[in-house]
Formats: structure tokens, sequence, C-alpha cells
């Protein structure tokens, strides 16, 4: 395992962080008051939250699936988040044992976790880099040591780009990312958006500055340029709920409106 040793890492419980509060939508218990606090007020904006971070999930499930069923066989998934079963790999090892995957992620919290990152089939193998995604060369040298980048590899950054603003380079570190990857390799992505209820984005954008936070919902123009030079695979980018349903479980969500969220795959020329 690439990174700080899980005993010498402090916790910051002075402010929420996204992966935490994740976790306690998900129902997990890797998680602190203050992200709870936060979390509780962002269902007031969006009783939804729960179903937001379910249906991001299983989308991360389903288009693995797809990968591993389209001959993929290394994943680099950059903002891994707290580990909820069943993980990337599980999942990646499932359709293909010899999978190899590596995680990375900045929060020393799923650093503490990242045991259960690492327990993959024999025929595979998994890694967890701590890093923060916005050093993308310090991401792609540590992962160079497991995965193979003459090889084909799907690069996921999944409900993690609004967390970085555009002057904070979230273009630029997509684009150097996937400029390491082989042709045939894919772009992962999925992140929220305020198109259907501006209003409501800008309440959850204010929010998060007042805690030292970014959020940076995006159109769904905004995040199709994440995909400029790539080739979308169908359906192309789709509300998250609806990229290839028949590959997982329905999720169950509450009402009839769309979940707030856009998702693509794209295959590198």
């Amino acid at each position: 395992m690439t990174g700080q040793d899980p005993a010498a890492v402090r916790i910051d419980t002075s402010k929420p962080h996204p992966a935490r509060m994740y976790d306690w939508f998900l129902g997990g218990k890797d998680n602190y008051p203050v992200d709870e606090e936060m979390a509780k007020q962002l269902l007031k904006l969006d009783a939804r939250g729960r179903d937001m971070a379910r249906v991001n999930r299983a989308f991360m499930h389903r288009a693995t699936r797809w990968l591993g069923g389209n001959g993929i066989r290394q994943y680099l998934d950059v903002g891994t988040g707290i580990p909820t079963e069943p993980n990337l790999h599980q999942i990646a090892q499932g359709v293909a044992p010899e999978s190899r995957v590596v995680y990375c992620d900045n929060d020393p919290i799923v650093l503490a976790h990242a045991e259960a990152l690492l327990r993959s089939t024999p025929e595979g193998a998994t890694e967890y880099i701590q890093a923060d995604a916005r050093r993308p060369e310090a991401i792609l040298e540590a992962a160079g040591k497991l995965l193979d980048f003459d090889r084909p590899i799907a690069l996921s950054l999944l409900a993690l780009l609004h967390f970085v603003d555009d002057e904070d380079g979230a273009y630029e570190l997509v684009n150097r990312l996937v400029s390491r990857l082989a042709p045939g390799s894919y772009l992962v992505l999925s992140q929220t958006t305020g198109d259907f209820d501006p209003e409501k984005a800008a309440l959850a954008r204010a929010m998060y500055k007042e805690r030292g936070l970014t959020l940076r919902p995006r159109s769904r123009e905004e995040f199709t340029r994440f995909f400029d030079g790539l080739d979308l695979v169908e359906p192309g980018v789709s509300l998250t709920a609806e990229w290839h349903p028949e590959l997982g479980e329905a999720v169950a969500v509450t009402g009839d409106d769309p979940i707030p969220g856009y998702a693509g795959v794209a295959r590198v020329r």
C-alpha cells in the first residue's frame, strides 16, 4: 500500500469531508458528527441525498461490469471514498479474476480502512494510493507500479469532479490523467448537476463554501466537455440512473423527478 502508515494519520474532524458525508448517506458508520450535521442540512435542500449516493454507487457497479465485459482488466479509481461492499475490485474481479485495481483518495479515514480495498483474488491485484486528486503526476507514478500504462486502463473519477472547481484545474486534471492512457482505455465519470434546480444547487454550493469546501455542479454541456477528444459509448452522457440500467438492479428512489447527476463512459482513441 502506497502512502502513510494508518496509525500515524490524523483525521481532521473539525470540518466535514465529502467522503465521510457520502459514507453517511450510504448508511455507513465511518463518519463524524460534523459530517452528519452537514449531510442533514443538505437533506433539507433535497431530501433525496441518500438516493443520489446510492444511484451513483450503482452506476459504478454497472460501469465496471460493462468495462469487464468489454475486455478491461486494469482500473485506476481516483476519489475512491470509504470502502462499501461490493467495492470496484470485487465487481471487476467477479467478471475477470485477473483484474488489477489501483484505488486513490486523500482522506485519512479512507487510508485507515484501505485494507478492505486490498483483498484481491489470487489471480489479480489491488493497491491503494494516498494522494490528492489534484496531483496527477504523483498518482500516475504510484499507479504505474501495479498498472501497465501501455495497455488499456479504465480511469474512473466518480462523484469527484464536482469537488474541483474550474479555476482549480478540473479539466486540466482530467486531461493530464487521460493523456497517459493507452488507446482502448476508458474514462468513467459521474457528477452532480444544477440543471434541474439551479436555486437549490446555488444554496448547496454556498453551504459548502461556508465550510471551506468546494462544490461545483456542472451543466450537461460542461460535464460533456470532460470527454472532448474521446469516443462516448452508448448512451453517451446520460442521467446517472439511466446509464445501462440492465446491468444492475434498479435503485428505488423517492418521487418521480430525475436524480440530478450525469454519467458517461468514453473510449480513448
